[in-house]
């Protein structure tokens, strides 16, 4: 990685603009975009990020045919259910557990790709870029201190 002076302007330049933005009492994320900019983003503007803790999809579309397959998995969970009823014997109680995952995935990813199809249009309709994955350590930005650490 090479390093770029401009590049530690322009993110003290966000970063003051972010402190400012939360002084006044905006709730504001600060991250770095999919290009590797510091960004400011509004927070009904960051949906779900990818490789923090959740599956490793990034669209919300994605996120739909999880939640998609949590729901077929939640059917065929009910069928293994009661499919010893249809032959005189008592209900198959070990497809519960099934029933319990399959149903929580589907929930999680349908709330999760909610989420980031809202973000994903509110950030079209004002013309943020798209955040990359993680978050961004706030004490190696205060202004004018990782060009002093650069040697």
């Amino acid at each position: 990685m090479v390093y770029d002076p401009e590049r530690d302007l322009r993110d003290d330049e966000v970063y003051a603009e972010h402190k400012e933005a939360v002084a006044n009492g905006q709730k504001r994320v600060l991250r770095r975009t999919s290009t590797g900019e510091l960004h400011s983003y509004a927070g009904d503007e960051i949906g779900f990020t990818p490789g923090r803790g959740h599956a490793q999809v990034s669209s919300w579309w994605g996120m739909a045919i999880l939640s998609a397959f949590g729901c077929l998995g939640f059917v065929a969970s009910v069928a293994m259910l009661l499919s010893p009823l249809f032959q005189g014997d008592s209900p198959s109680w070990g497809a519960l557990w099934g029933m319990g995952l399959a149903g929580f995935i589907a929930w999680y990813g349908f709330n999760l790709s909610r989420d980031e199809y809202k973000a994903t249009r509110l950030r079209k309709h004002r013309g943020s870029p798209k955040p990359g994955t993680g978050y961004v350590d706030v004490q190696l930005l205060e202004t004018g201190q990782r060009r002093a650490n650069r040697g």
